[in-house]
């Protein structure tokens, strides 16, 4: 039922997760490409193409992995964050459309934000993650950071982290195959995304935790998301302490 691995089909994605959450450090190093604005005035931003022959091994990263609520000083860099989403959402098969996580009957039902508040070489404010294009494109202008603290309980990991990455699922994608069942698959490719962003964290020395405890609508008032789109995770990445 799985897209790409069809759960049998485990050594293949094996592969996959190695190359996808074993990146190194170096990553860091590229710079974004260029901001262009679309016919509709929204910024576009390249993102540096990601990483896939890293010197951590994904032993190494599931042995290292842990829930990082503290982070030390210091902006990521913009080629760490698009590695961060493309380890949970992006194209790993330029022909299939097949991504870094499975999804029932490809049928990829998640959306990815991105709330940046200190990326370096990044303006800050809310993005959505392209996969096909690996780009990223405003959604605000304005750190809303500060505004999903508020959300998620005031848990100070989300008002500390550099930037927030925000899961949503939109699960009438999957339930027009799946049916009933759909809100279970979805739940599940959270989860997937959840930890193949996890171990690449680990293995970029980032730290990141997976938040469940918010108020639905008020971050989906953030995003500016319609009642179809539900916020499932949100995720502060930041360096270790």
């Amino acid at each position: 039922m799985w897209y790409n691995n069809r759960m049998a089909h485990t050594n293949r994605f094996a592969v996959i997760a190695i190359a996808v959450c074993a990146a190194a450090t170096t990553v860091g190093a590229q710079p974004a490409g260029p901001e262009r604005e679309s016919d509709d005035e929204t910024v576009t931003v390249t993102l540096p193409a990601p990483d896939t022959a890293g010197s951590v091994t994904v032993e190494r990263a599931i042995s290292e992995r842990r829930s990082v609520r503290q982070y030390a000083p210091g902006a990521l860099t913009v080629a760490e964050l698009g590695q961060l989403l493309y380890a949970a959402q992006g194209v790993t098969e330029t022909r299939t459309g097949y991504r870094a996580s499975p999804s029932a009957g490809a049928t990829f039902p998640l959306e990815l934000y991105a709330a940046v508040g200190d990326v370096d070489g990044l303006s800050a404010g809310l993005y959505r993650y392209v996969p096909a294009s690996h780009e990223l494109v405003s959604v605000s202008a304005d750190d809303v950071r500060a505004a999903l603290h508020d959300a998620a309980l005031r848990q100070p990991m989300v008002r500390d982290a550099p930037v927030v990455l925000v899961m949503t699922g939109v699960t009438a994608r999957t339930a027009g195959r799946y049916g009933e069942r759909a809100e279970r698959y979805v739940a599940m490719e959270a989860g997937h995304a959840s930890q193949n962003v996890y171990l690449q964290a680990t293995a970029l020395g980032l730290g990141t935790v997976a938040v469940g405890a918010f108020d639905d609508r008020s971050i989906g008032q953030v995003l500016g998301v319609s009642a179809d789109e539900q916020p499932l995770y949100l995720m502060p990445v930041g360096r270790r302490e």
